[in-house]
């Protein structure tokens, strides 16, 4: 599967759904095998599988499996394993879209009480295109969001990044790293500030294996170094994915992404969010409505399955924070670019944006 880059870090294989193992990478490229919905809810669940769009994504294969093993398929019992499969992860909101949009591309099928494997087929098909469209978007959201940055720099950048919001974090290319991705082919990119991300460090073992496999200048830091490269002048622009995404332009992302915000403004320093417009929930309409995910502490006290506290030491590890968009300086989409006068009615019009009139850059 890494024969090109960027590669994909999920797949189907016949009746089989593949993923890659993130807990293993750096150190060993491991695939797991998932033939059912409880399989892939494990592999979302341990982390083995995570970010956004991926998660999303992996939801429509649980989604095809559920179909074939549910015995008698019924509306009711669809939408129990919807509402109970969307638990996995609550705070990214691309889970329970892609089970939504599963759901009603499937209604009349469904209604129809066409068979199992039938049923299994026609959602397998749905899934791949799933997986087709996210690439498709990504690569969009890499082109809109260089051509933003050419309008802001007319050199080569240093960009500071956090977590891993690559292929490895999407069906392929992805979305913040996306971007850098895209700068880099247009020779934009002087450096890549990896933010190691405690507690699963998923920017030094992920990102920065995901920059070392296409030479892209990269060089991994504390997370708690950040704020001192942007006062040393060593940082010129912050992208970060994000999970979840209010009405209004707040958004939740890895825990650390609020720290960022507040330096990068305190430094005069554009902190930007990449995403694809179904990680924007309109349905709530700010930060405060969204679930923030609270994980077992023991991820927090161990490191590669070392203990690196006291045995008896309490850990409080929250897995997300909450950006206020009044932090933001733009936010980078597959329609565009929406920046200056972020709010509530310029973001559900980009929400609601056809694809196919997207112009790129754009603002008021």
């Amino acid at each position: 599967m890494l024969s090109s880059l960027p590669f994909y870090p999920a797949w189907w294989s016949d009746n089989c759904y593949k993923v890659l193992d993130q807990l293993a990478l750096p150190s060993v490229v491991r695939e797991i095998e998932c033939h059912s919905a409880d399989d892939i809810f494990l592999v979302i669940q341990k982390m083995e599988i995570r970010g956004a769009p991926l998660i999303g994504v992996a939801a429509s294969a649980a989604f095809a499996f559920a179909l074939r093993d549910m015995g008698t398929v019924t509306p009711d019992r669809v939408a129990e394993f919807v509402l109970s499969f969307s638990k996995a992860r609550p705070t990214a909101v691309n889970l329970y879209a892609v089970l939504n949009y599963m759901e009603n591309a499937m209604s009349g099928d469904i209604a129809a009480g066409q068979s199992p494997s039938l049923l299994f087929a026609k959602a397998q098909d749905i899934s791949v295109k799933l997986h087709r469209a996210d690439r498709e978007r990504n690569r969009k959201m890499g082109e809109y969001g260089a051509d933003y940055f050419s309008t802001l720099f007319d050199k080569k950048i240093s960009i500071l990044t956090h977590c891993n919001t690559g292929s490895l974090a999407t069906a392929g290319y992805g979305t913040a790293l996306g971007v850098i991705r895209s700068l880099f082919e247009r020779d934009m990119i002087e450096m890549v500030w990896v933010d190691e991300t405690r507690p699963y460090l998923q920017g030094a073992r992920l990102t920065a294996w995901e920059l070392e496999q296409e030479g892209i200048p990269y060089t991994i830091i504390t997370d708690s170094t950040a704020a001192w490269l942007m006062k040393l002048g060593r940082v010129d622009a912050v992208i970060v994915g994000a999970d979840r995404m209010a009405k209004n332009g707040d958004f939740a992302n890895k825990i650390g992404s609020y720290g960022l915000a507040v330096a990068a403004q305190w430094h005069k320093i554009p902190f930007m969010t990449a995403l694809p417009v179904e990680t924007i929930d309109i349905s709530i309409d700010s930060g405060e409505s969204i679930p923030i995910e609270q994980r077992d502490s023991s991820e927090l006290l161990s490191c590669g399955g070392s203990l690196i506290a006291p045995s008896q030491a309490e850990g409080l590890h929250i897995g997300f924070d909450v950006v206020p968009a009044n932090l933001l300086s733009a936010i980078i989409t597959e329609k565009g670019v929406l920046y200056e006068q972020i709010n509530a009615e310029r973001v559900v019009d980009l929400y609601h944006r056809s694809p196919s009139t997207a112009d790129g850059v754009h603002n008021k």
